[in-house]
């Protein structure tokens, strides 16, 4: 995942760079990055072709293209000078980078900042928060009619007929701009599609807290998220589920049919993480089924 992150900048900065009319040179390690997620070496050559290759070329440098896949032929070219960049095309590139580093590091701080300023108003929100009483029921009956789930390219609704019927109900009270959300997402996306089809009394449901209803989108899409989410625009009607959330995201909270909190990524003010919960409802789902389903504190 982190490879190909890498590569998707790599290639977009390519393309800024095309669109302000200065193509910046490849380094060494670019060139291996590209290699090594599935570009072939005549591919990178007709890049090196358009874009140079800036930097020294030493041992190690060979060594890195070699393990990362070269041909011989790419390597004699780059060792020969044939794609070598002038001085000032290897400053710009260098001048290039440390821009990117500076403004990856502004968008860390603005999004540091913006979560400081949400659990600030979650804690307030939760500090006048009703205890957790609800029953599953009363929660079934409030995502009725709310609820969407990406289809065919598209956000489309949920089938209330199938909400009805389910007993375990798991919010995921979660965010595309949270970083450790996107990090678990695709934990509980593997969960859900190895255990949802043997247990369809249970339903995850996404309580989104995106900025905007993009946002949310983009999540839902990038994520694959199999289950449901409250429509954006229903959200702010949703305020009683939200104060399940506890103060931190990802946070996860499972209600049963008898309206008892079976499971949940807190333990009193304790953040203890959704991993958690993912480990108590398998502990669940390989129970023999019974009349009803314990609660796990």
């Amino acid at each position: 995942m982190r490879a190909l992150l890498l590569v998707l900048l790599l290639l977009f900065g390519m393309a800024l760079s095309s669109a302000v009319g200065r193509l910046l040179p490849l380094t060494a390690k670019e060139v291996a990055l590209m290699l090594r997620s599935g570009y072939s070496s005549q591919s990178v050559q007709a890049e090196l072709a358009a874009h140079h290759f800036a930097g020294t070329w030493d041992a190690a440098a060979e060594k890195a293209l070699r393990d990362a896949g070269a041909s011989p032929a790419l390597i004699e070219a780059i060792k020969s000078g044939a794609y070598q960049s002038s001085p000032a095309d290897a400053q710009a590139a260098r001048d290039e980078i440390a821009l990117q580093k500076q403004r990856q590091a502004l968008e860390a701080e603005r999004s540091r900042a913006f979560d400081t300023l949400y659990q600030s108003q979650l804690a307030k929100e939760r500090a006048a928060a009703p205890p957790k009483s609800e029953s599953s029921s009363a929660v079934t009956d409030l995502l009725k009619g709310d609820l969407v789930i990406w289809k065919n390219g598209s956000l489309a609704r949920f089938d209330d007929e199938l909400l009805g019927k389910k007993k375990l109900i798991a919010l995921y009270f979660s965010a595309q701009w949270c970083p450790t959300c996107r990090k678990f997402t695709p934990k509980l996306v593997e969960f859900y599609n190895r255990n949802a089809a043997q247990h369809p009394e249970f339903e995850i449901v996404l309580v989104s807290f995106d900025k905007s209803p993009l946002g949310m989108e983009t999540y839902v899409r990038e994520s694959q998220m199999p289950w449901p989410a409250i429509d954006f625009a229903k959200l702010p009607g949703k305020a009683s589920l939200r104060k399940y959330a506890g103060e931190s995201i990802p946070c996860l909270v499972v209600v049963d049919a008898a309206g008892n909190v079976v499971s949940d990524t807190y333990d009193g003010k304790n953040y203890l993480g959704p991993d958690k919960v993912i480990g108590e409802l398998a502990a669940i789902f390989a129970k023999p089924a019974g009349p009803g389903i314990a609660g796990i504190r």
